[in-house]
């Protein structure tokens, strides 16, 4: 951009306009420059100011032409059509952009080199340390998951930290910017921050050492009192209402207000925060709070929402706050819940009651805990029937508010995958044998520092049954409507894998969910420089997050041939049939078990608190004008019964395919 210097008569212009300057030989300005526009303003170092030609249209009808009134500046580059004015104290050591609103602020700086909250080391899950996170404007949270939780592999994350120290140095400077079409009024303190377009901060206390991610596509909103200390705020986030936070990454969409409070902590994709507290925590993406009773503290979670109340205890009044715990995805708790850390919570599990006996039910997923007398009970299984399960399931996709296409974290939404799936597999074999120990009359059995009633294994055992029945039978069904075979040789084909990779254990990275043997190939590669930088990390995470389909057939089909007992190779169309027989069994008795589990929302006892001062008639009417409508009618009970007619559908017409071409 081409700058030019000042004329005599700008020169006199900007002095009878009560402007001063240390040099005017050091203000440049663009060409079609109008002094008319600078008023009560000093200026010292060097100084960049573009054209005034532009009104802001404000709220209630009123105009403002751009310009410069009632401010020091500073080493400060002006773009085309802004407009500052009332700035306290000095806007000092910027760049700023385009068509740009300042007013109202007290003081916007950057003191010495900066690299922006950029390198910021995050103590999260130990916040004695140990496990810190250093952030940047590209973390996701696999590259965070790796970071914390990898220690076992300290070359590892040696490579991690020199690669993210790397990034640091290449965007630190002594100049912050302000990028174009931004929005800053009534601030306070704002001190080496740097913010993207688009973004608005209105009525901030005070952002120090941070970096606002915020474009056209995705922008940010920073409300009033919020006060920020070293982070990263990513695109299309708000942080609103008094939010107080520190040494924290604030990934893309998520959404922190009225008053929550949060220090070394990473936040990922769509999470939400509001009213309570978090310490030291890993929130994976669609991690939910919004109670002020909630804290959460040194833990993992994903797909987590918190009941109000939760809470849950790092130390034991020894060595200090050293323990973590780990929810793994869609684990949630219900009011009034505790745990003291270490714990490990398996996946869609509901935990109820407080727990103070370190569980792991970590191979026991889709489980009730709860607590009875001082005693924590363990209901395996029992949240695959439960509405409030595939509701979730159902709504996160939908809720994904992430509109900046280039997107950080990868984000697989599967309720059933290799990863929960063996771990069902593991939860047989532990029941089994918890029946072979202590015997199949026993009242309790004792796993782990809780207990599981006999009625509840029984249950929990045709649960996961059905479970694996749905996911394998889906799986093989999948690959065979996928293929135009014509023979049993066509079907045979059509079952053979495209590539060995995917077999073994999976991981859940934290919303990525990939086999185990895939990611530690890239890590290797990390571990032996043969990573270029920290693009190229998450480029092979979106790589391996796109090829989930092909690696989980991979999966399936060892665990079909081990579960079932046949061989793909040599399968018989007869063994086929019997597999999708079963699949469309589970299917329908799952649908069927959460169509009973929705009536109870209609039930009676439901009703209970409607139709105030009327008799039972009209508090069903009423129940039915709030609800909007009665069970049979109810959106998601019309889908569970519109998914048993598809399914049942589906597997007659393969069912009717096969028998075709039967040997």
């Amino acid at each position: 951009m081409d700058y030019r210097s000042l004329t005599a008569l700008e020169i006199n212009a900007l002095e009878a306009n009560w402007c001063t300057a240390d040099s005017w030989d050091n203000v440049k300005v663009r060409e079609g420059f109008r002094p008319e526009y600078i008023r009560h303003t000093r200026f010292s170092g060097d100084i960049r100011l573009g054209v005034s030609d532009k009104e802001f249209h404000m709220a209630g009808g009123i105009r403002k032409h751009s310009g410069i009134f009632h401010a020091i500046l500073h080493n400060v580059e002006v773009g085309d059509d802004c407009y500052i004015e009332n700035v306290k104290n000095y806007i000092a050591n910027y760049r700023i952009g385009h068509d740009t609103f300042i007013e109202n602020v007290d003081i916007i700086l950057t003191d010495g080199k900066s690299s922006f909250g950029n390198g910021v080391e995050v103590a999260v899950l130990n916040e004695t340390g140990g496990r810190e996170v250093m952030i940047y404007d590209r973390l996701s949270a696999q590259q965070a998951y790796v970071m914390a939780l990898y220690r076992h592999r300290p070359e590892l994350i040696s490579a991690f930290r020199k690669m993210i120290g790397d990034y640091t140095g290449s965007i630190a400077s002594e100049t912050g910017t302000i990028g174009s079409n931004v929005t800053i009024t009534d601030a306070g303190y704002l001190k080496n921050v740097r913010v993207g377009d688009y973004c608005k901060i209105e009525g901030t206390a005070r952002l120090k050492n941070g970096t606002i991610n915020s474009n056209e596509t995705a922008p940010v909103h920073i409300g009033v009192g919020v006060i920020g200390d070293d982070f990263i705020v990513c695109s299309g986030s708000s942080v609103e209402d008094g939010v107080m936070f520190s040494r924290c990454f604030i990934g893309q969409s998520c959404r922190l207000g009225h008053g929550y409070s949060a220090s070394d902590s990473l936040f990922f994709s769509n999470c939400q925060g509001e009213n309570g507290e978090a310490c030291a925590i890993f929130a994976g993406p669609y991690t939910v709070t919004h109670h002020k009773s909630t804290l959460l503290i040194a833990g993992m979670f994903s797909f987590m929402n918190a009941g109000s109340g939760s809470n849950q205890s790092n130390h034991m009044y020894k060595l200090g706050p050293i323990h973590q715990g780990i929810m793994e995805r869609g684990a949630k708790t219900a009011s009034d819940s505790y745990l003291l850390w270490p714990a490990k919570i398996g996946a869609f599990s509901l935990v109820m009651g407080r727990h103070a006996t370190h569980q792991d039910t970590s191979d026991l997923p889709f489980s009730y805990l709860i607590e009875e007398h001082n005693t924590s009970y363990i209901m395996p299984g029992a949240n695959l029937k439960s509405v409030g399960t595939i509701r979730d399931a159902r709504k996160w996709p939908v809720r994904d508010a992430r509109k900046d296409p280039d997107r950080l974290d990868c984000i697989n939404y599967n309720l059933l995958s290799p990863f929960t799936i063996k771990k069902m597999l593991n939860g047989l074999e532990i029941l089994d044998n918890l029946q072979k120990v202590s015997g199949v009359s026993s009242d309790a059995y004792s796993y782990q520092s809780g207990k599981i009633k006999r009625s509840s294994l029984v249950k929990g055992v045709s649960y996961y049954r059905m479970a694996i029945d749905k996911f394998l039978g889906n799986s093989l069904i999948t690959r065979l409507s996928g293929s135009d075979f014509k023979d049993v040789d066509g079907m045979r084909a059509c079952l053979k894998p495209d590539m060995d990779t995917g077999s073994g254990q999976w991981i859940d990275l934290s919303g990525l969910i990939a086999p185990k043997s895939v990611v530690d190939e890239l890590l290797d590669d990390i571990e032996q420089g043969r990573i270029a930088g920290v693009h190229e990390i998450h480029s092979r995470f979106c790589d391996i997050h796109s090829k989930y389909y092909t690696y989980e057939w991979i999966w399936a089909k060892e665990v079909i041939e081990e579960y079932f007992k046949v061989n793909l190779a040599e399968i018989t169309v007869d063994e086929v049939i019997s597999i999708i027989q079963k699949w469309k069994t589970s299917v329908v008795a799952l649908d069927e078990m959460l169509y009973e589990d929705a009536k109870k929302e209609f039930s009676l006892n439901a009703m209970t608190s409607f139709g105030a001062d009327g008799d039972e008639n009209q508090r069903r009417l009423d129940f039915m004008e709030v609800r909007g409508n009665m069970f049979e009618s109810d959106p998601f009970v019309c889908m569970v019964k519109d998914h048993i007619k598809q399914k049942t559908k589906l597997g007659n017409d393969m069912i009717e395919r096969l028998d075709q071409i039967a040997e």
